[in-house]
């Protein structure tokens, strides 16, 4: 079976969520775009059309369908489009692509705030779906009432994602993020630790603190030059993702310096900085890009789609020497919605691709294809997910692994600012650990520089 891997171009954040309800605040379109460019890798031309002739046809009576999206999603790319034509020959199919999301989001807001300019789908990414279900949800279809949806269909967190206070929901699940921990055999072996994804995922079975221990092993023994983990960044990620509650309430009130289970994680991450487990680079930049090149770290967060990341950045020589496991506790980093504008010009039609694009049956051909985890769970029994390998971790299965993750991962309050502070804890905060700073000192950086950045 060919190897399920996802380009390294998307942005990826976010949990398993509930929608955080009541915020008056709106997303400062600078801060996204300034936060997007640290938490993407990879690059491309913005403003890529594929066939764009517009939406009311292509000269040959078919109705034109477009569809608003970031990064490669890959439906092209998984044959869905041509499938979908093919069973409804009176309809054409086009996409326009915007390759970062950070470029991507804020022209979206403009389209929905000027209602112009908007495609007959729209692509949300999980960052931002709490603000446009909070803020924009008139101007999107309800569609649960589409022919053909059932919310059983989904994961129970995933759909709470697009879906208002008033049982609107506004968006389709496409993928999730699956968070699992990938590993490096032959650095394992060479420290003397288990390489058999079973017996490494019970090495820190439940508890986070089991995996900084594993870490104190591996540095005991590591090959000279490597760490234990890529990133504090993507330790700090990792944690908190697995806990119900981060950055924000259920009533929608930021509590990111009140949250016990917030410090709780960056404490721990500061640990593992202070012992010299992490590499002191923030992750998707080029110094952590060569990392992965040079083989300098053993472990690192993954969800299915950092497989991808892994191979885009690695030599040949890598491929087939890293395993997944089980992480100490389930989590959810990143995810996509697609949405129908109301004001768009073939809305009916829109919404029976949409039902169509994401049903189970094609969220399987995605994973097969793309990498791209369902969201559905109904695709975690079919053969393209139970029978999932890649090629940077050779013959060993690992769908199953990321199907038991996404359902099990917590279901967690997300607001409009997760991302601001989640970069604030991470690269004014936890990394200046591997410089020297103390814990209480990163923490008051970080808090210091979310604190200006919430205010603006």
């Amino acid at each position: 079976m060919r190897a399920r891997t996802l380009p390294h171009s998307r942005l990826r954040s976010g949990g398993g969520t509930r929608i955080a309800r009541g915020t008056r605040r709106t997303v400062v379109i600078a801060a996204v775009a300034a936060l997007g460019a640290g938490l993407l890798a990879g690059c491309a031309d913005d403003g890529k059309k594929d066939d764009d002739k517009g939406s009311i046809g292509d000269g040959k009576g078919k109705t034109t369908i477009t569809l608003g999206l970031f990064g490669t999603m890959g439906f092209k790319e998984a044959g869905l489009y041509a499938e979908y034509e093919k069973l409804n020959p009176n309809i054409k199919i086009s996409e326009n692509v915007i390759e970062r999301n950070e470029n991507y989001y804020p022209a979206l807001v403009n389209h929905l705030t000027t209602n112009s300019g908007l495609q007959d789908v729209q692509a949300i990414e999980v960052a931002n779906i709490s603000e446009v279900t909070t803020t924009q949800a008139a101007k999107f279809q309800d569609l649960s009432k589409v022919s053909g949806v059932n919310k059983s269909n989904w994961l129970d967190w995933k759909w709470a994602q697009a879906t208002t206070k008033d049982n609107k929901t506004i968006g389709l699940g496409t993928d999730v993020g699956p968070m699992a921990i990938c590993y490096r055999t032959d650095l394992f072996k060479a420290a003397g630790l288990p390489t058999d994804p079973a017996a490494v995922g019970q090495l820190w079975a439940g508890d986070w603190n089991k995996f900084i221990e594993t870490g104190k092993k591996y540095k005991s023994k590591a090959p000279a030059g490597t760490f234990f983990m890529d990133s504090p960044g993507g330790l700090l990620n990792a944690v908190l993702s697995s806990e119900k509650e981060k950055f924000y309430d259920s009533s929608g009130e930021i509590i990111y310096k009140t949250n016990p289970a917030v410090r709780a994680g960056f404490n721990l991450t500061a640990k593992a900085a202070q012992e010299g487990l992490v590499q002191g680079v923030p992750q998707f930049q080029p110094s952590w890009d060569q990392t992965i090149a040079n083989s300098k770290f053993a472990t690192v967060a993954c969800p299915p789609w950092m497989l991808g990341t892994i191979k885009g950045k690695s030599k040949p020589d890598s491929f087939g020497k890293w395993a997944v496991a089980v992480a100490p506790k389930s989590g959810n980093w990143g995810g996509s919605f697609l949405g129908v504008p109301s004001s768009g010009k073939h809305v009916k039609e829109a919404e029976k691709l949409v039902a169509w694009l994401t049903a189970p049956e094609q969220q399987a051909k995605l994973f097969k294809v793309q990498g791209s985890f369902p969201s559905a769970p109904g695709a975690y029994t079919m053969p393209e997910v139970t029978g999932a390998t890649n090629q940077m971790t050779g013959s060993a299965n690992i769908g199953t692994i990321f199907a038991e993750a996404a359902k099990s991962a917590p279901v967690q309050v997300i607001g409009p600012k997760d991302q601001i502070i989640q970069q604030g804890l991470s690269d004014n905060g936890v990394i200046l650990v591997t410089k020297g700073k103390s814990t209480e000192e990163a923490w008051a950086n970080a808090t210091k520089t979310i604190d200006n950045s919430l205010d603006k």
